[in-house]
């Protein structure tokens, strides 16, 4: 008799919600957490840097190209990345400076050019939490472990929200709001399907606009935008932690530099036949930017603004607005001679898939629609947190001692129907990570575990339902 094609029964998708779940939740306490820190970006870095926009400055300014001679002088061997304009009038001087992959902030007295304090990028505490959240701290591995939970999490949302759906609604009680009035499970149950639908959509929001800057998905992304376009795509942002040090690297190495160690050595040699005090060959590459400067600032472009000389990733000097904002983001190319403006291009002139992901970035770190684009990151943070903590508990709860406490696999195979299957194909496709780790799962389970009893006891392999 022929098999009857139809949707997974609701013990099979709890199933599946339970695997996601288990892998997911680690992961979602701590990108949870740190998401929730790195929202409020602007207002602690404005605390930590309050010292440094407070300066008490009363005669004249030096120029420009002497607080970059400055800052370079304290880094020797270094070279300029870029000039942060300031952005008011007491604050200190921005300057970046790097070697290699390595890049520093140098804080200038813009007076007294007295060099107020270093600072390495990557250890900013802000930029730590975005390491923490984007790559967990390890590099390219973290970035595909958490591309790995992002895309099983985007299942669990799915899956969760399949097994909220009411099958006969009778009362919006336990579906919209919680029971507050019942105890136990009902109660954590119900704590548990209320949040999760309350937070759904902006939480899968939240998963897909983070996908492009993993190594993996946003790797493959660009190979496929580079195919199409028949050329090399510049994005707006990196995918993974060693293309966020390869783009430095580009940067800290002048135009015309063959290899890695050229501006290094360049510095090196320069400083053992005139002194690294004098430094005269970095005077006459910056002195376009005291011009150049004079061009960008009246723009009162989005802060934080960066002017950068010629380099490996642009031979020509070059200003943009930096904006966690990304729809006010404006790149410049400059001349150095005249310090006209050669080129500009706004949001409005880049890529349409480009400015797709800018505004999912920019909604993802809370910086598109002022304060209440925080309260909504906020929210849906402590909402995952939430929701979290209320799995632990109904799982807790529902084991038995011995075996992982998940719900009973089915003893009948069903032919499930073609959209089902055509659904997760296209999962599959567009989720790689979770497509192979899916057949994988799939394949242990159907002809590894069952055959071994205190697997398929552990795994509730031998506890069958009838679909």
């Amino acid at each position: 008799m022929r098999k009857e094609r139809a949707w997974p029964a609701h013990n099979t998708i709890w199933r599946w919600h339970f695997y996601a779940g288990l892998f997911c939740i680690p992961f979602i306490f701590v990108l949870s957490i740190s998401g929730a820190i790195y929202l409020f970006k602007p207002q602690v870095e404005a605390v930590l840097d309050q010292p440094y926009d407070q300066l008490i400055i009363t005669g004249k300014r030096a120029t420009v190209e002497a607080q970059v001679s400055a800052a370079l002088a304290a880094m020797p061997g270094a070279a300029l990345n870029a000039y942060v304009l300031p952005e008011t009038q007491h604050s200190a001087v921005r300057v970046l400076v790097g070697q290699r992959k390595d890049l520093t902030r140098v804080y200038v007295h813009p007076e007294t050019l007295q060099i107020l304090r270093l600072e390495h990028e990557d250890d900013k505490l802000m930029k730590v939490v975005h390491r923490l959240h984007g790559e967990l701290l390890i590099g390219d591995i973290g970035s595909n472990l958490v591309e790995l939970a992002a895309s099983w999490a985007i299942v669990m949302i799915i899956t969760g929200l399949y097994l909220w759906w009411p099958s006969n609604l009778k009362s919006l009680a336990g579906i919209v709001y919680p029971r507050l009035s019942k105890s136990g499970r009902v109660w954590w149950r119900d704590l548990h399907g209320v949040t999760g639908f309350w937070i759904s959509f902006f939480t899968l929001f939240l998963l897909l606009s983070g996908l492009p800057w993993a190594k993996s998905w946003g790797g493959l992304l660009k190979e496929v935008r580079h195919i199409s376009a028949g050329k090399v795509v510049q994005q707006d942002w990196t995918t993974g932690r060693s293309s966020e040090l390869a783009e430095r690297q580009k940067m800290n190495m002048a135009a015309g530099d063959e290899s890695e160690h050229a501006n290094h050595m360049a510095h090196k040699h320069e400083a053992h036949q005139h002194g690294a005090d004098k430094m005269p060959q970095a005077k006459q590459d910056y002195s376009a930017l005291d011009r150049l400067v004079a061009t960008v600032q009246p723009l009162h472009l989005a802060a934080p603004v960066l002017i950068s000389p010629p380099s490996k990733k642009s031979p020509e000097w070059t200003a943009k607005s930096d904006a966690q904002n990304r729809p006010l983001r404006v790149n410049l190319v400059l001349d150095a001679s005249s310090g006209e403006i050669k080129s500009r291009k706004d949001f409005a002139d880049r890529p349409l898939l480009d400015r797709i992901i800018a505004y999912g970035v920019a909604i993802h770190e809370g910086q598109f629609f002022g304060w209440f684009n925080q309260l909504l990151g906020l929210l849906t943070a402590l909402g995952l947190t939430l929701l979290s903590v209320s799995a632990i508990v109904l799982w807790w709860r529902r084991r038995s001692v011995g075996t992982l406490g998940a719900p009973p696999a089915n003893k009948q195979s069903t032919a499930y129907s073609v959209g089902l299957i055509a659904f997760i194909l296209v999962l599959g496709i567009l989720l790689p990570f979770f497509g192979i780790t899916l057949l994988a799962v799939l394949l242990v389970e159907r002809w590894v575990l069952r055959y071994i009893p205190s697997a398929r006891n552990f795994l509730g392999l031998n506890l069958v339902l009838v679909e």
